[in-house]
């Protein structure tokens, strides 16, 4: 039996974006004839807050759940995420993952999950002692995130140097996989070594998130039309675009628009709530009432940044998709999300900023029943058929044998 080790900063009982992703890879792995290890942090994520029943927990915490050995280490967890405070969040877990990889004594491959990238200097560290294989799997890439977002200036200095660091840990891998196509473009520039490289997309669990088996959630019980966003509410959106399309629908009483989610700009965002009520805002779901969250709605909303083009390929997409509902998403026009909507007829694709288009779409959809049944349908055929769990997950055992 094959050993692998698993370091990323979220994992169960995370049950959104990577954690979750992370979570069901172990699990998939265990269950595959591989002996797994985690070297994780203490559960934070949406909210930025360690879960109350970690709390009072030691620093350093091993738990053995679902035959997985996990190795955690009590991070620093800002409430208000700056930039700063994120490089601090990191280093703080990074440091605890020094020590933690010194309590696995055979492993056969390391994967690290990225964004946290200076978690690849213990990962390497790890892969020498033991022999093992390196393993970057990129989810995100954090400093091109926070750039795109604007949070940091690609001509700072220190934007500078993170990515030098960046393309210096990339090179120093075995393998390295990420989650798109234009990510994949984007990690041939940053590592021009060669390294094999795999593009290993999220999934989606259908048997999961599905229409059939859903029931109406309590969030979306009205008989409006029902305008979804569910996800973190964070700098990748475009907040001030979505509080301007609610201005435009403020008088139509027939749709009811909700925001179900946590994150760094919630606080922000509830306050520009006094000036909308015609917006509810509710915290987010455990995973197992998603199915009946995304399900109930009668179309789901994305609005993102226009530079949010290559840096990162929301998670929330293909959950979207799977319930059989349509999706209208604004953003870069050359990004993988709008190559998704066009291939799949799923919905509809904008550029940032393009309120008449959106406006135009939602009445389109809140009049025409027939559509918004047609367009769902095709979105949950597409994800059934290109990013089903079953496929995805096999195609990253098959990848790491090849590897170890």
């Amino acid at each position: 039996m094959k050993t692998i080790t698993i370091i990323g900063v979220n994992y169960y009982p995370e049950d959104s974006a990577i954690g979750i992703y992370t979570t069901q890879l172990a699990e998939y792995l265990t269950q595959n004839d591989f002996d797994v290890n985690v070297i994780t942090g203490f559960p934070y994520y949406p909210s930025w807050e360690i879960k109350k029943e970690y709390q009072n927990k030691n620093a350093f915490l091993n738990e053995r759940i679902n035959a997985i050995k996990v190795y955690r280490y009590k991070q620093y967890v800002p409430k208000n995420p700056t930039f700063l405070k994120r490089i601090v969040h990191l280093l703080d877990f990074t440091f605890g993952s020094f020590i933690n990889i010194i309590k696995i004594k055979n492993t056969d491959l390391v994967l690290c999950i990225v964004p946290f990238t200076s978690t690849i200097i213990p990962g390497k560290i790890l892969s020498k002692l033991r022999k093992a294989k390196l393993w970057i799997h990129v989810q995100d890439f954090e400093f091109d995130a926070a750039s795109d977002a604007s949070i940091i200036d690609k001509k700072n200095i220190l934007f500078k140097a993170l990515y030098s660091f960046e393309s210096m840990l990339f090179n120093n891998a075995d393998a390295i996989s990420t989650i798109s196509n234009t990510m994949c473009n984007k990690l041939h520039k940053k590592s021009k070594k060669y390294i094999p490289k795999y593009l290993l997309p999220n999934w989606v669990d259908t048997h999961e998130i599905n229409p059939v088996t859903a029931s109406n959630h309590q969030y979306l019980n009205s008989n409006k039309f029902k305008i979804l966003y569910s996800g973190s509410i964070g700098e990748k959106q475009d907040w001030n675009f979505y509080l301007e399309v609610a201005k435009q629908l403020e008088n139509n009483t027939q749709f009811d628009l909700v925001v179900v989610g946590d994150g760094g700009k919630k606080e922000w965002l509830i306050n520009k709530l006094k000036d909308h009520p015609n917006i509810k805002h509710y915290e987010p779901v455990a995973y197992n009432e998603l199915s009946n969250l995304l399900c109930s709605a009668d179309v789901h909303i994305l609005f993102q940044k226009d530079n949010i083009i290559d840096a990162v390929m929301p998670s929330k997409i293909l959950a979207m998709m799977a319930s059989q509902k349509p999706s209208i998403i604004t953003g870069n026009l050359k990004s993988e999300v709008a190559t998704i909507i066009s291939e799949s007829n799923g919905g509809f694709y904008f550029e940032s900023n393009d309120i008449k288009s959106v406006l135009s779409s939602l009445h389109e959809l809140f009049r025409n029943k027939d559509k918004r049944a047609y367009l769902g349908a095709n979105a949950r055929n597409y994800v059934i058929k290109n990013f089903s769990s079953e496929q995805i997950l096999d195609k990253f055992k098959q990848s790491f044998d090849e590897i170890i």
